[in-house]
């Protein structure tokens, strides 16, 4: 009866017509028949037992549900893992049904399976994506328990599934005020909300969540799956910014100093107080483009014409709203990020009081050496007014006796007296009274020039050669060119005296002009006698000089002065025996500016 069922079986259509693989088993786990798709997917099974055609074993399987239909005559499904018909790993659902005999015994079992793998690839995809994915997920159902949870979660904030979401995730006692995941419930739409947590460890984290409804169309929403990113970095980040910015901002606006910032566009982005103030603009004023061509000096405008990275200016002029001169020491920078322009900024640092104290500085200095001078006159003049009373005893007595050696002598000796009175009066005035600069724009070498024209016949009478050494690429200076000629004129005037009294052979006066590090230096070099230590300490002293009654002792006094005026400094090395060298050195960012060229320039910015 048994092989008639089976064979009743066979040569119906009955299993080809089953959507899925069939087979039919019998007590002994031999299949005894099979259906096509059962073949095309598990390969042959003619004279195989059904666990070698599913799954290529030698023995049954341990807690074998076909056995147990067997024993109890139960219907069962089944998840079942096997080799197909190419030797891979198939996950297939397996429904067992009985076929019994009219006495209710079972004499086989019809096995019918459809294959899974491809959802099984599915399903192990997502629960790595579920469980490995950079976020927090969780599922909580509607009394807004967790039900599921995944490793980054759990992580952070424990094993705790089962428990209400609130208590995890915040370590409250009730539901949050503006939960999005019971919004979610409410409208079944999607929800997004910024929150802020504590972790198992009990630190503060921020997170953006956002709940979604997981339904499988039922009317109500029985779970809500939640994702959050943790942004705890970013929001230290922010909050770090905002603190930078605030401390920058107040650095900026309690800055003695102005600073005024503009974008690329010439719109101004940064205007603190002291700027304000210094330019002479109301609180909500700002000045524009044009006002800055105006009021800044032209170095600035051209580093941000030009695009340059700096712009330092140790002594400088803007204008401010009034067009009034204020003298400031000015830095610019071009605001880079890598290789992108962002704008450009200037700090203005007021130095009105400081020009001022210069100033009085240096009138007091003068005006003690007036007052040291003025008393160190009456020793001189007493000297010369000897001098004088010689020489008149001398005319009177030769004309008396109609001698007119004598006479000639005599007169000889007031010319002589006279002389000395006039260069010391020349040379006090020159030194004691304050004078503003002259300034022009004037070629430095041909000051040279006009020096070497000036003394070279008093030198080849000496038999001393001039030299002049100048650079030809030299530009332009600002400079007081009768200042500077006195200079160099007392520097030459010592040379000389130096080369006459060291009766070297072959002396020479070396007069040379250069630039270095964007500084004018003027210089004179002779191979005379030189200067001991004691001399070289007595060098800028009032009244000190090393050609006895020939000298007043103002003329290095009056040069320092003069250099002083232009912002300049004087130096000198010296070696007995070898000669000296002095150097008249100013840096071109401190010159005074010409004024004719400097309304000028203001002009064009207009």
């Amino acid at each position: 009866m048994n092989k008639m069922i089976v064979d009743d079986l066979k040569e119906s259509t009955v299993l080809e017509g089953i959507p899925f693989n069939a087979a039919i088993v019998d007590r002994d786990f031999n299949v005894v028949a099979a259906n096509s798709r059962f073949e095309q997917y598990f390969g042959p099974w003619e004279g195989k037992k059904c666990y070698a055609a599913y799954k290529g074993l030698q023995s049954p399987c341990k807690n074998c549900p076909t056995l147990e239909t067997f024993k109890d005559g139960k219907k069962r499904v089944i998840d079942g893992v096997g080799k197909d018909v190419h030797g891979r790993t198939a996950h297939y659902v397996t429904h067992i049904a009985p076929i019994k005999d009219n006495d209710g015994k079972v004499l086989y079992v019809l096995e019918m399976s459809h294959d899974i793998t491809e959802s099984k690839n599915w399903l192990k995809e997502y629960n790595i994506l579920f469980e490995r994915v950079p976020c927090y997920i969780t599922v909580i159902d509607r009394d807004f328990k967790i039900i599921r949870a995944n490793e980054r979660f759990r992580e952070v904030f424990g094993e705790n599934v089962d428990d209400h979401c609130y208590k995890v995730y915040k370590n409250r006692s009730r539901k949050c005020d503006h939960c999005p995941a019971a919004k979610t419930f409410k409208d079944g739409q999607i929800h997004s909300s910024n929150q802020v947590g504590i972790t198992k460890t009990g630190e503060r984290a921020h997170y953006v969540v956002t709940t979604a409804p997981l339904t499988r169309g039922e009317e109500e929403i029985a779970h809500v799956i939640e994702i959050s990113t943790d942004v705890t970095q970013t929001k230290k980040l922010e909050e770090e910014l905002q603190r930078i910015h605030a401390f920058q901002k107040a650095l900026i606006k309690n800055s003695n100093d102005g600073i005024l910032a503009t974008d690329t566009d010439g719109n101004v982005t940064i205007f603190n107080p002291a700027a304000r103030e210094l330019l002479g603009f109301p609180d909500k004023g700002k000045p524009s483009m044009r006002d800055i061509n105006r009021m800044f000096p032209g170095e600035y405008i051209e580093m941000m014409d030009d695009k340059e990275d700096k712009c330092v200016l140790d002594e400088s002029i803007v204008l401010d709203k009034k067009g009034e001169e204020i003298p400031v020491r000015l830095s610019g920078a071009t605001l880079k990020d890598r290789k992108k322009t962002l704008g450009y900024a200037a700090f203005l640092q007021d130095i009105r009081e400081l020009k001022e104290l210069e100033k009085e500085k240096l009138d007091a200095e003068r005006l003690s050496a007036v007052g040291q001078t003025v008393s160190g006159l009456a020793h001189t003049i007493k000297n010369i007014l000897m001098g004088l009373e010689g020489g008149m005893y001398m005319v009177h007595s030769g004309l008396n006796k109609d001698d007119k050696e004598r006479t000639k002598e005599g007169w000889g000796i007031l010319e002589k007296n006279f002389d000395k009175i006039t260069s010391l009066v020349k040379d006090f005035l020159s030194f004691a009274k304050g004078r503003v600069p002259n300034v022009q724009m004037i070629d430095p070498s041909q000051l040279i020039k006009d020096i070497i024209d000036l003394y070279s016949d008093s030198a080849n009478q000496a038999g001393i050669k001039l030299i002049a050494r100048l650079d030809s690429n030299l530009k332009p200076a600002s400079l007081d060119p009768d200042g500077i000629h006195t200079c160099l004129t007392n520097l030459v005037s010592n040379a000389l005296d130096a080369c006459v009294m060291s009766e070297k052979k072959n002396p020479q006066i070396v007069l040379s002009t250069r630039q270095e590090n964007d500084t004018l230096i003027f210089e004179v070099s002779d191979n005379g006698m030189g200067m001991d230590y004691n001399i070289k300490q007595k060098l800028f002293t009032t009244f000190f000089t090393t050609k006895g009654g020939g000298g007043t002792g103002l003329g290095l006094l009056t040069t320092r002065k003069i250099v002083q005026e232009h912002g300049g400094s004087i130096d000198f090395e010296s070696e007995e025996g070898k000669g000296s060298v002095f150097r008249l050195c100013f840096p071109r960012k401190r010159l005074p500016k010409p004024m004719v060229q400097e309304e000028k320039l203001r002009q064009e910015k207009k």
